[in-house]
């Protein structure tokens, strides 16, 4: 839909997409960071109410060019023109995740993908 768009607009290549459905301890597993946060129980539940797509997004200086892309956590004080902006509706539920280093790139796309599923 019109995220996508927005992120091949951005100039992004898509190496690796899924459409799926997280389990409360998959999306427990991947936001374990935020376990001890008050937000946390929000952000479990928003995951798993419906349908995500996961990605692994590539461009020169991505995880950079990407956060600039989302704009800020909280939509409130994102940059007009960005995704969190323009669909997100809370912090809980921003619209969008991005990797915050290079390193934490690699461990949620390993996450959700294998070798074999990346173009």
């Amino acid at each position: 839909g019109a995220i996508l768009n927005d992120i091949i607009a951005g100039g992004f290549k898509i190496v690796a997409m899924k459409y799926t459905r997280l389990s409360r301890e998959t999306a427990g597993a991947f936001y374990a960071v935020h376990k001890e946060r008050p937000f946390y129980g929000e952000l479990v539940d928003f995951m798993t109410s419906g349908p995500i797509v996961a990605a692994i997004l590539e461009k020169e200086n991505a995880v950079e060019e990407f956060r600039k892309l989302i704009g800020a956590t909280d939509p409130a004080k994102a940059d007009a023109g960005t995704i969190r902006n323009k669909y997100a509706k809370s912090i809980e539920a921003n619209a969008i995740h991005g990797s915050d280093s290079d390193a934490n790139a690699e461990i949620e796309g390993d996450f959700f993908f294998s070798q074999l599923e990346r173009f």
